[in-house]
């Protein structure tokens, strides 16, 4: 049954190493066998149904992981493709896609990173979507991360390798979005790590844009799955 709480309704799909900083991070890799190539297309991963949490949820840490990464990021939610087959943005929604921290190497360019990625409620949906037309330039956003009321991290939206409109042509060459999926534009790390924040059990993230408050604050808390 859909939650009213949640704002969305069609397959959630992320895309790898999207933001400049990561890409550089991983970039030594990406010629190593078996492909010896950095990949040539956006590489997507989606976020099936049972990863989704809806606004002030609390999401399980689960055993034995001790922490989980915050994947701050905006959600792009197609609408009904036009007379040519291409879809448009209908509107835009806040995400945070939860992962088991996990390296380049474990995560690979070309396997999807389900056992990271897809636990149960590892995905916070913010609960309000704003239209595309209140959203001229997404990538000109910025993404708050709060973690117990400390902001914890910046993601500069105008840093993601591929901007939305040629992040859609991309995919759309591969395969086709339906009206009400939903394409991340992009994860990033923190300027100091490389990595992005991570928490524990007992801590409270808050996302949100300054620029666009109608996006509301996607909060949500953690707990340590009891074993």
């Amino acid at each position: 049954m859909h939650n009213p709480d949640i704002p969305i309704h069609g397959t959630v799909y992320g895309v790898l190493l999207n933001s400049q900083a990561e890409w550089h991070s991983a970039e030594h890799a990406m010629h190593d066998a078996p492909y010896k190539a950095p990949p040539a297309a956006p590489v997507l991963y989606i976020k099936t149904a049972n990863t989704w949490s809806a606004h002030a949820a609390s999401i399980a840490i689960p055993a034995p992981a001790a922490e989980v990464e915050i994947g701050a990021t905006l959600g792009a939610v197609m609408g009904a493709p036009n007379a040519s087959g291409a879809p448009h943005v209908r509107g835009f929604v806040l995400l945070n896609d939860v992962s088991l921290p996990h390296s380049v190497a474990q995560q690979g360019f070309y396997r999807p990173p389900v056992k990271y990625k897809n636990c149960d409620g590892f995905l916070g949906i913010g609960a309000q979507l704003v239209s595309a037309s209140d959203v001229p330039h997404p990538h000109a956003l910025h993404i708050e991360v709060r973690i117990n009321g400390e902001l914890r991290q910046t993601v500069a939206l105008a840093d993601m390798r591929r901007q939305l409109p040629q992040l859609l042509a991309e995919v759309g060459e591969f395969m086709t979005l339906q009206a009400g999926d939903v394409l991340m534009l992009g994860l990033d790390v923190c300027a100091d790590t490389a990595q992005r924040p991570r928490v524990k059990a007992g801590d409270v993230v808050d996302i949100h844009v300054p620029e666009l408050p109608a996006l509301g604050t996607l909060r949500n808390s953690f707990t340590q799955e009891a074993v």
